[in-house]
């Protein structure tokens, strides 16, 4: 039996970004699903599928005064992402975010959506061992016996 794999539409792909998202803003460590994103966008752009339409202003700034986030549509669904130094010198700035506007609903599972863009994903490095080996063998391990004797004058005859 062979299974067929076929390739999600674009709009699959937005649609599984949303959820990747929306799972990531609650997640307690959410690198890996940001990369998730990051890597499919990238991708999307390079394919035309993506278009930056143009800088936001962040709403969580951090440490700075002022930040501007690049808002990318895919579909029907707009995504935010951190500014190239491009980016920021040639796309027009929106000013704040439409606190009205809300993405489409879409119900999917996380694991469908890690599914449709692990195709994405670059592919994995062999990891490096990090485990080093001692350089000489361990001791031999000398059981001592309490019951032994030592005599300190039995050298001396």
């Amino acid at each position: 039996m062979t299974l067929i794999q076929t390739t999600p539409s674009t709009e699959q792909v937005a649609q599984a970004l949303y959820i990747v998202n929306r799972n990531a803003k609650a997640a307690p460590d959410p690198r890996k699903l940001y990369e998730m994103k990051r890597h499919a966008i990238a991708q999307l752009l390079k394919e035309g599928k993506a278009k930056k339409v143009g800088l936001h202003f962040s709403p969580n700034p951090k440490t700075a005064q002022q930040r501007s986030d690049t808002l990318i549509q895919i579909g029907d669904y707009f995504f935010h992402q951190p500014p190239t130094k491009e980016d920021k010198e040639t796309l027009p700035h929106l000013g704040a975010r439409d606190g009205e506007f809300r993405n489409p609903k879409v119900y999917m599972s996380l694991r469908e959506a890690k599914n449709i863009l692990s195709g994405f994903q670059p592919p994995e490095e062999p990891a490096v061992s990090s485990v080093r080996k001692p350089l000489t063998p361990p001791p031999s391990k000398r059981r001592v016996d309490n019951t032994m004797r030592f005599s300190v004058y039995s050298n001396l005859a």
